[in-house]
């Protein structure tokens, strides 16, 4: 603990946390953890101790580390449970997406959901991300005889400026984008998290009938998102049959934090799905 910090000053306790996490971090992040290398449980990351402010200007320079293109993608660093020991290759690729993951919950119930799938969550907020690998750590560390939880990780990234910095075209099948930042002045509608040019880098990475699941809190941009999705020529909604059958959309209600929030205050919850068409051939 540095000099002058004192154990009754939240503000104390609360970096001497952080600090004590981010040794812990350095330590495991990119570990292969496995039931031979740990045998102590560790406990859950408290969420108290990571927060910060609930926006971010997309928009901003947040000094961020990125690949050039997706063949330099270290993914290896983040699933190292599913790198070949002979080759050095990865013997999967990341298919699912979880853009602006919060506090992590949806990724945990997709784990076991889509276990042969690997699920990437990216985040913009520093101490956000933090708490999901903190979280991401613990999980593999408890579960190590059981190699749960090896298949998600999470990465701090601006999803509105490099998504296809990270991605190869049509790498994806799934794209989660649950409770956005409604940027809810008409003069912030440009950060928002569908617009028409982002969409065209969505069905970039998303591979031909692979899907955009969407869910909100805020009637108005559930309908903007609508909106922009319907007039894309790339996305066709999916049923609300299709939805009531669909595993993920079960899992997107009631598995992250915001929706456990909005389910606690009895909010209304609003959900889309669209479907990645065939593109045109050009004649």
């Amino acid at each position: 603990m540095k000099a002058g910090m004192s154990l009754d000053d939240p503000s104390s306790k609360r970096q001497a946390y952080r600090l004590k996490k981010e040794e812990n971090r350095k330590e495991l992040k990119h570990v292969k953890i496995d039931a031979k290398a740990s045998s102590e449980k560790m406990d859950l990351p408290r969420k108290r101790f990571y927060r910060q402010r609930a926006h971010s200007n997309p928009f901003s320079d947040h000094q961020l580390e990125y690949p050039l293109s997706p063949d330099e993608m270290d993914w290896d660093r983040l699933y190292p449970h599913f790198v070949d020991e002979a080759t050095g290759a990865m013997t999967k690729e990341v298919t699912i997406a979880d853009i602006g993951c919060g506090f992590g919950g949806l990724l945990i119930d997709l784990s076991p959901a889509f276990a042969d799938k690997l699920i990437l969550g990216m985040e913009i907020r520093v101490q956000v991300t933090n708490y999901v690998e903190d979280r991401i750590i613990a999980l593999r560390t408890n579960h190590a005889e059981t190699n749960a939880y090896q298949n998600i990780n999470v990465l701090r990234a601006n999803s509105m400026k490099f998504l296809p910095n990270f991605f190869h075209k049509a790498q994806l099948e799934k794209m989660f984008f649950c409770f956005p930042d409604p940027h809810f002045k008409q003069r912030k509608h440009k950060a928002r998290i569908i617009t028409n040019t982002l969409l065209s880098e969505y069905a970039y990475v998303l591979k031909e009938g692979g899907v955009v699941y969407t869910i909100t809190d805020v009637l108005d941009l559930h309908e903007w998102m609508v909106k922009h999705l319907e007039e894309h020529p790339l996305f066709e909604r999916l049923s609300t049959e299709w939805e009531d059958q669909d595993e993920c959309v079960e899992i997107m209600r009631n598995a992250t934090e915001e929706g456990k929030k909005v389910e606690r205050k009895k909010g209304a919850k609003y959900v889309a799905c669209f479907t990645r068409l065939p593109t045109p051939e050009i004649v």
